[in-house]
């Protein structure tokens, strides 16, 4: 995870925050604790890797001790339609990327007609 990213999370959160989720290597859950210190950040019970915001991923310590390296990761490319053309969102300019954030999907009853 990008540390300049990490201390901007951990200042907002007293200085402590916790991950979770399933290991990427092994898929048990597991809990990795980001703590500011004076001279820098201590990370305990494995890793988090940072795969674009707001979305990461964590690694179990025993599995961060077998690789350090993410691996089999696969970005999910995500295609929407903007001025008429399905394009990749990432290819978008900053502005209409954050307006894409801002959509509401909404969903419309079946009536059964």
């Amino acid at each position: 995870m990008n540390i300049e990213h990490l201390h901007d999370i951990l200042e907002g959160n007293d200085g402590h925050i916790t991950f979770r989720g399933g290991c990427h290597d092994c898929g048990i859950d597991c809990a990795v604790h980001a703590t500011a210190l004076e001279d820098g950040i201590e990370i305990c019970g494995g890793a988090v890797y940072d795969v674009g915001q707001p979305n990461y991923v964590v690694k179990c310590d025993e599995c961060y001790g077998k690789d350090v390296i993410l691996r089999d990761y696969q970005e999910t490319v995500v295609y929407a339609r903007v001025v008429g053309y399905l394009t990749p969102v990432k290819q978008w300019n900053p502005a209409k990327q954050c307006e894409f954030k801002d959509r509401v999907n909404y969903s419309i009853p079946n009536t059964g007609e």
